[in-house]
């Protein structure tokens, strides 16, 4: 089947044509050829099908418009997506894809012979009959090919002297297009030298007086030019210099940075020696765009030659070998065919003489790999080449390639403005969330801003509801779309490395790692590693740091869309789900991970090659921390429920423990109600559990308290003495909190009782948390017997957090009992403090690091004392869910009075006294009432304010009353 749009739509079957007669069908056919192999989207085809008012039925009578085509043409010829459309064509059944293809050759080897075969696919107006927007908008972009290619044709013809036929043919496309001054100037050269003189000035005259009249200015330089040439009679430029670059884009953007460093390494280059720069950087992102305006800022300093050749290293022909470049290059320079060499040694050689005769500069562009470009780099001084590439050059000696970054938010913004026009700048939101959803990709937002140009009554706002979530489909205008660009790079992997990248498409986080993605693929670390690097070098992952990689958002999105078997993408989620959960256990103290191991009965193993791999687990989960809630909605997604409360389990102790308390609460809220849908109780169970401590955390006490009787009821239920000790040793810590000291140590003790029963290795916290209410009632000889037996709970068992909390504790009960001294228990302190930082315990660091200050402060070093202090209570101001703050600032004060600071004292005794009732803890309200009483000027207010304390004392039932 043959398709003609270069002209009326006509379309060619087995000899004949087919008839296409309904007006809609033609348009939607029109509409499908002018994109071909792609999918035109619902909205551009409704809307060119109806302009602006489609009716409510427009889906419906696009499905009746496709099937017609579908009886008409031959069977899987149309496409359908759930986004719209499309036709798939061979790059020999388009005449537009012919057209294309033969500009691509004649602009390489500057055959005017092959420009007029492309031209001569032309027989009118491109779609000429069908009067649609859509249409019109689309054939609009093919004429300007069309001119460009007559123009580059014309430019051939005037040099190889036949201007005498040339005027004939250039005069009607000038009447048609009187606004093209290429094009006229191009007519009175022909004119001019073809003795008719006259008739040249009389071109001028009339382009001059067109525009002004239309467009109210002067012709531009180069007719200028031109016409003081006919004038004159002299050439308005030497004729021996060489210009084959492309014109370069006038709305080239940002990459200041860049540019000063490119024109910086050519102007230190060496003059002896030939200057060599490569950029390279993903599909997209603008690399020859960027040689090709650097070329021109350097032109100057290389006035004899400026070539370019396109290498097709990623483009859907076959790279050109380096003996076919050569011919091309030796041909821009002048060189009949007759007297380029042959063999590719003899094309070197003549190559490297002519480039010695001429301060040169030559572009080798789409280059696909080291070797093809080695030859055609210039070998003397004086020259310059620029070469660009998707993968990494590594093999060129010397060359130090330069990456193509993505455009910062900025120059993505600026870049937009500059294509789409004001109204970018007054829709600044909206222009910011298009470019994020471009990823900063330039040819992205390139073709967001030719969107928003095409529809000039668009909102930007509009653009960005259209991109959504599946921004891919709108990111085409005419042939150029981001999916032709990343598809390839996509077809040079190889089989397996294009498997490992569909398969990176479905990963749920950011930043996978060689075991991720040989979980993903079932595959050896060390084969995984190799396709890796393949990915890395093709530019379609990044290595942003050692062994950790990253995809651009829009390649992600292209990667998951690629057709992969559903069995490969369920196995390989479900692969990564099982090492990221067993990634987070290994996050887990020994002492406490038979605990959790106990929690995920039914996990499966993990291959021991990637058990092994997992070297540094807690700088693994702060690195996929932020991901964690994307592989839970996976889980979800691929029919792994039970993941969705697996995973905030083995993730608690480090997020709990560290400070991420908002983690924590999303996790397990997210967990509890995935638990909930499947009727789930032991993952209920756990999920309450744990949506408790965040509660706990934030000092919603009832609400902490209310989630962990559901989970205690359905212990009880299940008759799971060892959960049951748990969940009441988690209610003795919120009774703590609320003041209830007493409730607290009955809890804990019912709890340390089964634990013991139940043989629970884990009832060292339970033991501590008995100790602290000890300490808070003022009964230090039995928070000394807690301390002691969770020593002893620790023993052996590996868990250096609990050991480091039970010396705090034993050296807090000895001193307060006068059995240890000030300067004996900081030795206590300062070991704690270590364990602490070395394990990142953030809230427990500034814990400790308060104790520190009161020893000191004990000793009589007040500096060093504050120095501590003041490191705890700014921590804990910045770190949410330290619900130990406002007692962290009583201490403060307490020492900043023993220093004589009455005044800081007080102003830190009042700030505590505000942080205890955001948190509702009663008891630093308590000892800060009594630190205010202590300080007051006015000896009644201190009466008045020491009353209220020694209440809030006397109904927590604290002994003693302590405070200042």
């Amino acid at each position: 089947m043959r398709y003609r749009i270069l002209g009326p739509l006509t379309v060619v079957g087995d000899g004949r044509q087919v008839a296409v007669t309904a007006g809609r069908d033609r348009i939607v056919l029109a509409m499908m050829l002018l994109h071909p192999n792609r999918i035109v989207g619902f909205s551009e085809l409704v809307e060119a099908v109806w302009g602006e008012t489609p009716p409510a039925t427009a889906r419906g009578q696009l499905h009746t418009c496709v099937s017609r085509l579908r009886r008409l043409l031959p069977a899987d010829v149309i496409l359908t997506d759930r986004a719209g459309y499309g036709i798939r064509v061979g790059p020999e059944d388009l005449d537009t894809l012919v057209f294309a293809r033969l500009v691509e050759t004649a602009r390489t080897t500057q055959d005017a012979e092959t420009y007029r075969r492309a031209l001569d696919l032309w027989r009118g107006a491109a779609c000429a009959e069908i009067d649609a927007p859509g249409v019109r908008q689309a054939a609009a972009a093919l004429e300007e090919q069309y001119l460009l290619a007559v123009e580059d044709w014309a430019d051939l013809e005037l040099a190889a002297g036949r201007a005498r036929q040339l005027f004939a043919e250039l005069t009607p496309l000038v009447e048609r297009f009187p606004l093209r001054e290429r094009l006229r100037g191009q007519l009175m050269l022909a004119l001019h030298r073809a003795g008719r003189q006259a008739d040249a000035l009389a071109e001028y005259r009339r382009a001059r007086d067109t525009l002004r009249d239309e467009l109210g200015i002067d012709p531009g330089a180069e007719l200028q030019a031109v016409h003081r040439e006919i004038l004159s009679g002299v050439p308005a430029g030497d004729p021996g210099l060489v210009r084959c670059l492309p014109r370069t884009v006038r709305d080239f953007t940002g990459r200041d940075g860049l540019v000063r460093r490119l024109l910086g390494r050519i102007a230190e280059a060496d003059p002896a020696e030939p200057a060599v720069l490569v950029v390279d950087g993903m599909a997209g992102s603008g690399k020859t765009t960027l040689a090709l305006h650097v070329a021109a800022l350097a032109g100057d300093r290389y006035p004899d030659a400026h070539l370019f050749v396109d290498l097709h290293g990623h483009s859907e022909q076959d790279p050109v070998d380096p003996a076919a470049a050569l011919f091309v290059l030796l041909r821009q320079l002048g060189l009949s065919a007759e007297a380029i060499p042959a063999d590719l040694v003899g094309r070197v050689g003549l190559w490297r003489t002519e480039v010695a005769r001429r301060r040169l500069l030559v572009v080798l562009d789409n280059a696909a790999s080291s070797a093809q470009v080695a030859d055609l780099l210039p070998a003397s001084g004086n020259s310059l080449a620029l070469v660009t590439a998707r993968r990494r050059l590594s093999g060129l000696d010397g060359v130090r390639p330069e990456p193509v970054p993505l455009l910062d938010a900025e120059e993505a913004v600026a870049l937009l403005e500059r294509i789409a026009g004001d109204r970018v700048r007054a829709e600044p939101q909206a222009a910011a969330e298009v470019v994020r959803r471009c990823g900063g990709l330039p040819l992205a937002v390139r073709l967001a801003g030719a969107r928003l140009a095409q529809r000039p009554h668009w909102r930007v706002a509009d653009l960005v509801r259209r991109l959504g979530t599946d921004a891919l489909p709108e990111l085409a205008v005419e042939n150029r779309t981001v999916v032709s660009a990343f598809a390839l790079s996509y077809s040079h992997l190889s089989v397996p490395a294009q498997r490992l990248f569909r398969l990176l498409g479905v990963y749920p986080g950011t930043s996978p790692d060689a075991p991720a993605a040989a979980a993903l693929t079932g595959l050896p670390l060390d084969d995984v590693v190799g396709l890796l690097d393949e990915l890395v070098d093709a530019r379609l992952i990044e290595e942003p740091e050692f062994g950790v990689y990253r995809l651009h958002d829009l390649l992600r999105e292209y990667a998951a869309a690629l057709p992969t078997p559903a069995v490969d993408r369920s196995t390989a989620v479900l692969g990564v789900l099982n090492l990221e959960t067993h990634a987070l256990v290994a996050t887990v103290s020994t002492a406490l991970r038979s605990m959790v191991e106990r929690d995920l009965k039914g996990l499966p193993l993990l291959r021991p090659d990637l058990l092994a791999a997992i070297t540094e687990p807690s700088a693994r989960l702060e690195r996929h921390r932020r991901d964690l809630l994307a592989f839970l909605d996976a889980a979800v997604r691929a029919g792994y429920p039970q993941y969705a409360w697996w995973i905030p389990r083995a993730a608690w102790y480090q997020l709990y423990y560290r400070g991420y308390n908002d983690d924590v609460a999303a996790l397990n809220e997210r967990g509890l109600a995935v638990a909930g849908e499947h009727g789930d109780d032991e993952g209920m169970a756990q999920m309450a559990n744990y949506v408790a401590s965040a509660h706990y955390r934030t000092g919603a006490y009832e609400k902490a308290s209310h989630y962990l009787q559901v989970s205690l009821r359905i212990r009880e239920r299940q008759k799971d003495l060892e959960s049951i000790a748990r969940t009441k040793g988690n209610l003795a810590s919120i009774h703590i909190s609320m003041g209830r000291f007493a409730d607290a140590v009955e809890v804990a003790r019912d709890s340390i009782a089964l634990g013991n029963l139940t043989g629970l290795q884990a009832v060292q916290p339970v033991t501590m948390q008995m100790s602290l209410a000890y300490q808070r009632l003022g009964r230090w000889r039995e928070a000394l017997r807690a301390d002691r037996l969770a020593l002893l709970g620790t023993l052996g068992q590996g868990d250096e957090h609990f050991e480091a909390g039970t010396l705090l504790y034993i050296q807090r009960s000895r001193r307060r009992l006068g059995l240890l001294t000030a300067t004996a228990a900081q030795r206590y302190v300062e070991i704690a403090l270590r364990i602490a930082v070395r394990l990142g315990l953030t809230p427990f660091e500034q814990e400790v690091r308060t104790e520190l200050g009161v020893v000191l402060a004990e000793q009589g070093r007040f500096e060093e004392a504050l120095a501590q202090h003041r490191i705890a209570v700014e921590v804990a101001a910045q770190t949410r869910g330290i619900r130990f703050e406002a007692d962290f600032l009583n201490d403060y004060a307490a020492t900043l009075r023993l220093s004589g600071d009455v005044p800081g004292a007080r102003a830190a005794y009042e700030r505590a006294l505000a942080v205890g009732r955001h948190w509702r803890n009663p008891y630093a309200i308590a000892c800060a009432t009594a630190g205010l009483a202590a300080c007051a000027d006015d000896p009644e207010q201190a009466v008045r304010l020491r009353h209220a304390a020694d209440a809030m004392f006397t109904e927590m039932g604290v002994a003693g009353h302590p405070g200042p």
